[in-house]
């Protein structure tokens, strides 16, 4: 029989006990007073047989809806974008699933190339000079700017566009809080930062200006603008970025960002409920040594062949934690490496045709809700989202699209209060024209 682990024999437990010197297990926990120790029975369904126990855990797994399964139209981060096989087959070697921390170069080169690919695609497509091996997530990569941006500065405050993911503000709010950062929000306008109210809330004690690109209501902001009031008060000018969007949109770098980070996730990352997925964290070269997180440079070893290295930045940084300069002290190494391989398989042609595919297919949507009957608030250039109002709640009517077969947008009145009733639709690559028309069809049903 094929097993996935090695099961326990009343053998195996009894010379392990032997070698320790003790004769049950319970002698294990003599140092626990009995007082304190759980007499009762766990509220916990009897064992079962293994071929069972998969028949029940598939059963359950089955009542999920998928993207596979489902027509997706949920976005707000996590997006259903077309992954190429090769990227599971990739990520699924030993040598990859396995790896951990490449700090032995000499067994560790395959890891180190990877890693290596990944920074100099991220560099490619934000503009930026260098890049890191990866963070966490997008959300602590832009927290993870704001203390960078606070410490080069030295300054205490952070503005951060409304327009910016709230879930993004949260965690910048966390992280600036145990560094005694003030972070202020500035109000959005018409879908996008307003300009006019950063203008005022700009200044001297700023240390950096944060906003999303495309932000999180798949509107364009205008960060040519934005550079240059926020470098007039000799700011950092922070750019939370969508990658994939990065294959049509001028990048970040062009526009003077100082830091650009962003997810990953859009690259071969599956939705898998949340997580885990992949941030990064891309610098101009004024920043390179303050970069947090590991860098992986190119070199050559004393017979002149090409090797890779971690490099610019103390181990104490992953190991010393009351001497490091950041809270990353691990990194995202295997999803770096499934965006990385499917950045490779799409190639540059490819990235540009996914990323415009999503603009074609989104405008659709926008023009057919119109059509219906829908208001569309926001009517600026738009990317991968749209802002739907709807009549009566968006929580019912996902109730009622899950019955048909899709899974419905993101409801704003979660986050905010002013758009109650009003549902942010992501349409990726992966919809097709009839999907598009089904969801039309059905929330104009719901909205009649």
């Amino acid at each position: 029989m094929k097993h996935r682990y090695l099961p326990m024999t009343e053998q195996d437990q009894k010379e392990m006990l032997d070698v320790i010197g003790i004769s049950a297990i319970d002698e294990l926990f003599a140092d626990i007073p009995e007082k304190v120790r759980f007499k009762g029975e766990y509220n916990i369904k009897p064992a079962k047989a293994e071929s069972a126990l998969l028949k029940e855990l598939s059963q359950l797994a089955a009542k999920n809806a998928d993207s596979k399964q489902y027509a997706s139209f949920l976005g707000a981060g996590v997006y259903d974008h077309f992954k190429p096989i090769i990227v599971d087959h990739v990520i699924s070697r030993s040598e990859f699933y396995t790896a951990y921390t490449p700090y032995q170069p000499e067994i560790s080169q395959g890891e180190l190339q990877a890693i290596f690919e990944f920074q100099t695609m991220i560099c490619e497509l934000t503009g930026m000079d260098l890049a890191n091996s990866s963070m966490y997530d997008g959300g602590t990569a832009l927290a993870e700017a704001g203390n960078l941006a606070a410490a080069h500065t030295r300054r205490k405050k952070l503005l951060v566009s409304e327009a910016t993911h709230p879930e993004y503000i949260d965690v910048v709010k966390v992280y600036a809080k145990g560094q005694n950062i003030e972070v202020v929000t500035v109000p959005m306008k018409d879908g996008v930062t307003d300009l006019i109210k950063l203008e005022e809330l700009v200044d001297e004690d700023t240390a950096g200006v944060m906003v999303q690109y495309p932000n999180f209501f798949g509107q364009i902001e205008d960060l040519a603008k934005v550079e240059q009031l926020t470098h007039a008060q000799n700011a950092l000018f922070i750019v939370s970025a969508n990658p994939l969007a990065l294959g049509v949109l001028t990048p970040p770098g062009k526009f003077g960002a100082d830091i650009t980070v962003g997810d990953a996730q859009v690259f071969g990352i599956s939705e898998a409920f949340g997580g885990p997925h992949c941030g990064f964290f891309a610098v101009s070269t004024k920043l390179m040594r303050k970069v947090p997180g590991r860098l992986v440079g190119e070199t050559t070893d004393e017979e002149g062949r090409r090797g890779y290295v971690l490099t610019l930045q103390a181990r104490e940084q992953h190991i010393r934690r009351d001497k490091a300069t950041s809270n990353i002290c691990s990194n995202q190494a295997l999803n770096a490496l499934a965006a990385s391989v499917a950045m490779t398989a799409l190639g540059k042609k490819g990235v540009k045709e996914m990323a415009t595919q999503n603009i074609v297919k989104t405008h659709y949507a926008k023009q057919s809700f119109e059509k219906a009957g829908f208001e569309v608030p926001y009517q600026g250039a738009h990317f991968n989202e749209i802002v739907v109002k709807v009549n009566g709640s968006v929580a019912d009517a996902n109730k009622v699209l899950l019955e048909k077969g899709m899974i419905g947008g993101f409801d704003l009145g979660r986050v905010n209060a002013d758009l109650k009733n009003h549902v942010l639709i992501a349409v990726t690559e992966q919809r097709t024209k009839e999907e598009i028309d089904a969801l039309v069809q059905e929330m104009g049903a719901l909205h009649a």
